[in-house]
């Protein structure tokens, strides 16, 4: 299996913090977010993986140069012209990715989870993707997805179905997903492209399936929250 790492986005909300420092290697406890996925894919025998790149790429390419210090082989898949969104950035990254129609896992980079991917799924010939959900944090209060008995629909899906107790089984996206590279088929000419309309097609055929992440997660994306994640883990250690 081979892996992504999303790490071309700006980080707009982190300013000014990420001025000079992509998002990705901002440090908790001391270590890039980035080098935590990076060794949690390694330990599991994850070694080829892709990571694309806009703003201050350069930056991350000197850091983690083609991973052999961490016992990985980095290739980078840069996005020249500004960053393409979630999937288009997989999109022009599929050539390095795709092998047959074996499925790849991709990792948001300004993430910081405690899961360790050691419990990866097996996709059925039906399955075009999986997804990793969490607990709606105060960001994001209701949620992106219906989550039942592991099968995931878009809350409009579940809303037309008449689904009972919709707000309890909705919850939020957490940045990790296994997808097949054919899950991006009537999309290859699509450079600039989000992922979640991709996404609601495909539970729209029943083609994805789901499951809560369980343990600390937490979307680094302002400084705060930054600061929050540093806190805690102080306090735990």
């Amino acid at each position: 299996m081979k892996a992504m790492i999303l790490a071309a986005g700006r980080g707009e909300r982190m300013r000014p913090l990420t001025d000079h420092i992509p998002k990705p290697l901002l440090k908790v406890a001391g270590t890039p977010l980035i080098e935590y996925h990076i060794m949690k894919l390694a330990n599991i025998g994850v070694t080829d993986i892709v990571i694309n790149l806009a703003w201050l790429g350069e930056s991350i390419v000197d850091y983690l140069q083609d991973g052999e210090k961490l016992g990985v082989n980095i290739q980078y898949s840069w996005e020249n012209d500004g960053a393409l969104e979630t999937a288009g950035g997989i999109i022009k990254a599929l050539p390095k990715l795709a092998e047959k129609d074996e499925p790849f896992l991709v990792v948001n980079g300004d993430i910081y989870i405690d899961y360790d991917f050691s419990a990866l799924p097996t996709l059925t010939k039906k399955q075009l993707a999986h997804l990793w959900l969490v607990d709606n944090p105060s960001h994001n209060l209701s949620g992106d997805f219906h989550l039942k008995a592991g099968v995931l629909q878009s809350k409009q899906q579940a809303e037309m179905k008449g689904e009972t107790a919709l707000q309890q089984h909705c919850f939020t996206f957490s940045g990790i997903g296994l997808y097949r590279p054919s899950l991006f088929d009537a999309y290859l000419n699509n450079q600039v492209m989000p992922l979640a309309p991709i996404l609601i097609a495909a539970m729209n055929k029943q083609q994805v399936s789901g499951e809560k992440l369980s343990g600390l997660w937490t979307d680094v994306g302002t400084p705060e929250r930054l600061q929050l994640l540093n806190e805690q883990l102080q306090g735990e250690s």
